[in-house]
């Protein structure tokens, strides 16, 4: 076990925001691991983990009165937001503290027409005025993280190079419009870029040009996802798992591509194994801060 003191950014109690997938389960077990007694905040209608092994309780979505309260009777000071929300709060939704009413306005307009990631700066800003402080999930689970170079035994061919590079420019772009974190390209050409249903659905798309003959079937092509150029490390880590290579053998591709060091791998043993039955490549692209501003 590692000492928790190794981990200086959590102070006080930590707590785990928890929505939906297994991702708030690796990210509690690891907090163990270094010596935390996560408590876990499930989301009500997102979280769909079994929290009966850890200190727990469910909150709706928007309840930052029942936080507020909660961060002080478990004296709270350290809190990570970790899985999937599939909705975002409805006016109706929210539950104020008056500490938190003066930015009311501003948090109204965000949720009416931001994107993703400003919603989540001001998802953390709500957080912190709470008085704890937001760290990333990659702050407790840094095993998490995909490193450069393959993760299995293949790693991408000479001819899969064009592909990741229309790919991750592609995604970057998405990100600088704060849409999506994933693109597919094909034979050089960008095929499919992910919008607000993710990648799995995306990956479903690209499936099914295949089966309609709008792409060669025996063409290959790469998923790449990025971190936004912008993008507030602290939440939203692009991520793939074991189903992501799952989809992508099932959308004819060849592999998969992610930022090193800012993207997560879930479920690391699986994803590999998976990918090495099916043939593909998984591999993390270096960050290279000139290309990121292209």
């Amino acid at each position: 076990m590692v000492d928790a003191a190794a981990v200086p950014l959590i102070k006080a109690r930590l707590a785990i925001l928890a929505g939906r997938g297994r991702f708030p389960v690796l990210v509690s077990t690891s907090a163990r691991e270094i010596g935390h007694d996560p408590f876990i905040v499930a989301i009500d209608g997102e979280a769909d983990q079994d929290w009966s092994g850890f200190d727990h309780c469910v909150l709706r979505i928007g309840d930052v009165a029942g936080l507020s309260a909660l961060i002080r009777r478990e004296k709270i000071g350290t809190l990570v937001l970790a899985g999937g929300i599939d909705r975002r709060p409805r006016i109706r939704d929210l539950r104020p503290t008056w500490q938190s009413l003066a930015a009311a306005p501003s948090l109204l307009r965000t949720l009416l027409s931001a994107g993703d990631d400003q919603m989540l700066r001001a998802a953390i800003g709500v957080l912190e005025r709470q008085g704890v402080t937001v760290v990333g999930a990659q702050v407790v689970a840094p095993g998490l993280l995909g490193h450069a170079g393959p993760l299995g035994k293949l790693g991408p061919k000479p001819s899969d190079q064009a592909d990741i590079a229309a790919a991750e420019q592609a995604a970057l772009a998405l990100g600088r419009l704060d849409v999506g974190q994933g693109a597919v390209a094909v034979g050089g050409r960008v095929i499919a870029l992910e919008g607000l249903e993710g990648t799995d659905l995306m990956l479903e798309r690209v499936a099914a040009l295949r089966t309609a003959g709008r792409l060669p079937r025996s063409n290959g092509g790469v998923l790449v996802k990025m971190c936004k150029p912008d993008q507030d490390e602290r939440a939203d880590l692009p991520s793939i798992g074991p189903d992501t290579v799952t989809n992508a053998h099932a959308a004819g591709l060849n592999g998969i591509a992610i930022e090193a060091e800012r993207a997560l791998v879930l479920e690391r043993d699986l994803l590999v194994a998976e990918a090495d039955r099916l043939g593909l490549f998984v591999t993390g692209l270096r960050s290279d801060d000139k290309r990121r501003t292209q």
